[in-house]
Formats: C-alpha cells, structure tokens, sequence
C-alpha cells in the first residue's frame, strides 16, 4: 500500500460526525477530491489545515493543524490533555452547542434508521458537566521507552494510553490524583501485570479495582494499602473474572448512593454498572417517572433494571401500585432485592432473565402490566419487545444509551406495532463526549 499523503491540506468543515469529527471533502486538485475526510478536532463551519492520518475505501481521517476560519462555538477546552486523550472529544465545542448537537444526532437516526419523528421534541437534560464521571476504567500501560507507567483513558489513537496527570471529567477526588496514581503502580513490582484499573465512587467511598495478571507480593499489597489510606480509596483487587474482586484486606467496606428524592439509598459492589453521573441520574429518573404517569393502583414492569435505579423510585411513587424489575445479570437481581429490602419497599418483585432470549416460560410476562419502562444496553431491545404482551400496555417510556438502536426499535414499534412516538429528547449523561442518552415515550395503538 502506497503511503499516506501527509503534505498539509486546507479543508471546509461541513458536518459533526456521531463520533465528534468535523466532516468535510478533499478539495478540488487533491487526488481523492470530493472523497469524505473526518478530521478529528474540527468543528462545523470551520477551514482547517489538516495532515491525513488513515484512510480506507470510502473515507479518509486526518488531523487539525491549524484553525484558519475558526467557528463562534469553539471554545477553549479545560483539559491539558485534550486532543491527545480520547476520554473527550468536544470539549473545544461550547457545551450549549454540544447537546444541540446530540439532539440533532438523535433525531437523525430516528429519521434515518426507523423513519419515524415525535410529535414533540423533549428540551435536554443537563447535569454536571464537570467532575462528573463515577464510575469508569483506566487502561494501564509500561512504556520502558519513556521508563515510565502510563495511566489514564486510551489516545484517540486507541492502540496507545494517554499520558495524563489529571482529568477534569472524572470525580476530582480522583480525577486530580492520576498522576499520583500512575506513580504508585510505577513504584510496584507488577507494574508490567497490571493491564487496568476500574474506578466507581459512592457518596462516601471511592473504590479501585486493580485487575493484576500475576499474584501480588507483600510489598506491593503494602504500597497498595498506604495509598489506599493516604487518598481515602477503598482498594480492590481483581487477580480473575468478575466473581473474584476482593478487598485489598479485611472486609469489603460498603459503597452506597442516596437519591433522597425518592428516600432511597441504593449498595452496590465496585464492578457494578451504575449511571455515571449522578445528578443527571436524578433528573433522568424524574423524568422518566413524570413521562410515565402511573395512577394508583397500576403496574409497571421495568426491563434491563439492574440494581433497581428505577425500580426503586418507581415502587415509592407509585403508592399502592406494584413494580415488577426484570434483569439479565442474576447478581445484580440479587443485589436489587437487598436494596428493595433495606429500603422498605415491598411493592415490588424482581426476576432474572436474559431478555435477548425465548421469554416463554417465565412467569411474569403474562402477569399483565399498564406501562413499561425499560433501560437496555447499546444493543435495544427489539428480542424483548416482540415478545411482550404489548396489548393492554397505555405507555412505554424507553431510556436509551444508543440512538441508533432505540431509533430501530422506534421504527419497529412505530410502523409495524402501530404506537405513536410521542416524545423524545437527549440527555447529557457523558458531557464533552460524543455519547448520546436519550428517553423517549410511546403511547398506544388508538383502538377502533
């Protein structure tokens, strides 16, 4: 293959990709001219001068190196790091202009993908823009080229971990002491067996999961201990498979959130999946329940439920009612029982099923419910929905991380199950990043 053309090349940047690159075509008198160019730290509106970085079939990368007509919604981001590590990629852009921007994303691919549009266009949920990431994982790397241990998100070049001694997403009690951090696991004798570490913050504990490939000796466990102690982080260690995180020694301390909202408080283990930002959690949940309606005495049926982030606050909203959570990963439907039942709640039942497969035989799809909520991972839930008793349902409020999915499942919903897209809109759950949460509503089939 012939090599890439790096002589610098001016470019009009005409589009945001879903992934936050300007977009633009190769000039006249460039060989590939009117062929696509994503060019990474680019934004709408702008000419750049760009150097190509890769290219394939049907489009080529590049990089900015100069800004030469610069766009009013660029701004100057916060982190060092930016344009290097691709924990963020839209910090240059103004924050207002980025869930404009995912608004706009989200209503393409319902277009797109399931040609359907709402009726009425939700306005976006904000939280925190800043310190807001509790829960994540930090790729670990050494370079003996640079004698050093590298800690922190992958590079937007993924094959390499970003250099980084702070992050200004990640919750400051930890996001300010990556460089502390990176010295630590330089300073132990399984700096080379060390490929992650997962981090996850309650309100009172931060907790580390270091993931080692080799047992530890007694001095890094020490060094692991001191640290611990030192920064206030529960230090966890994960020699295999999820089943055998362990706390550094003793016992493992409890790490727990409070939505006092709705007078929860919900315990989790380091691994866990939970929103990661909680005060936009707060305001999705809120949402979500108001959207919902429930009168007294319905029920509800929430899907994907995991530790009970809805369900909770559901069973307490919804009085004399009954919520009925149903989700894939039996430890965590174990975890969402004990949370129910340290919370006092007893109008509720959970169950274990893996939603993506037959549901015939399970006892609770033919229990009968008026409206459901459901939560999937980036795949949907188009298996699940076409197996649900749909008839008799008077609502479907559906939280999607992933707009292409929820768009195809939309279409489906819309155009062969006859519901209506009532309402959609965007909610910024990963500021400064390409990510896209949304929620949408469906109201039935008009009978007759």
């Amino acid at each position: 293959m012939a090599r890439l053309d790096q002589t610098p090349k001016t470019v009009s940047i005409v589009d945001l990709s879903h992934d936050g690159r300007g977009v633009a075509r190769w000039p006249e008198g460039h060989a590939q001219a009117g062929k696509t160019v994503f060019v990474a730290g680019a934004l709408p509106g702008e000419t750049v001068s760009v150097q190509q970085t890769a290219r394939s079939r049907h489009f080529d990368e590049a990089k900015t190196l100069e800004v030469i007509a610069v766009s009013p919604d660029r701004v100057t981001p916060r982190c060092p790091h930016f344009g290097t590590c691709g924990g963020c990629v839209l910090q240059h852009l103004a924050e207002d202009r980025q869930i404009a921007y995912k608004q706009q994303v989200l209503l393409d691919n319902l277009q797109r993908i399931g040609h359907v549009a709402p009726a009425t266009v939700l306005p976006p949920l904000r939280g925190d823009s800043w310190g807001y990431r509790r829960k994540g994982r930090f790729s670990v790397r050494r370079v003996e080229k640079k004698d050093k241990t590298l800690v922190g998100f992958r590079e937007q070049d993924p094959r390499f971990v970003a250099d980084i001694a702070e992050c200004h997403v990640v919750v400051p009690q930890l996001g300010f002491k990556v460089a502390e951090l990176g010295a630590l696991v330089d300073g132990l004798d399984a700096r080379r067996d060390i490929p992650q570490i997962e981090f996850i913050a309650g309100d009172a504990r931060t907790a580390l999961v270091f993931r080692h490939l080799q047992p530890l000796s007694d001095a890094d466990k020490a060094r692991l201990e001191v640290f611990g102690a030192e920064h206030g982080f529960a230090i966890f260690l994960q020699p295999g498979g999820i089943d055998s995180v362990q706390p550094l020694s003793g016992e493992a301390p409890q790490l727990t959130f409070r939505m006092p909202q709705w007078d929860v408080e919900l315990l989790f283990r380091p691994l866990d999946f939970i929103q990661v930002n909680a005060k936009l959690n707060e305001a999705m949940i809120a949402r979500a329940l108001d959207l919902l309606d429930v009168q007294p005495g319905e029920r509800v049926l929430d899907l994907f439920c995991g530790l009970g982030n809805f369900t909770l606050p559901l069973a307490r909203a919804s009085g004399d009612g009954a919520v009925v959570g149903v989700e894939g990963d039996a430890g965590l439907v174990q975890r969402a029982r004990a949370n129910a039942g340290r919370n006092g709640l007893g109008n509720l039942q959970f169950f274990a099923a893996d939603l993506a497969q037959d549901l015939a035989g399970q006892p609770w799809l033919r229990a009968g419910f008026d409206k459901l909520l459901l939560d999937p991972a980036r795949s949907g839930a188009i298996e699940v929905l076409k197996q649900l008793p749909l008839k008799g349902l008077k609502r479907i409020v559906y939280v999607s991380c992933h707009p292409g999915s929820l768009a195809r499942d939309a279409g489906w919903l819309v155009n062969e199950a006859g519901w209506t897209l009532r309402e959609a809109g965007v909610m910024d759950m990963f500021p400064h990043t390409a990510h896209v949460e949304s929620i949408a509503v469906f109201d039935p089939p008009k009978k007759g």
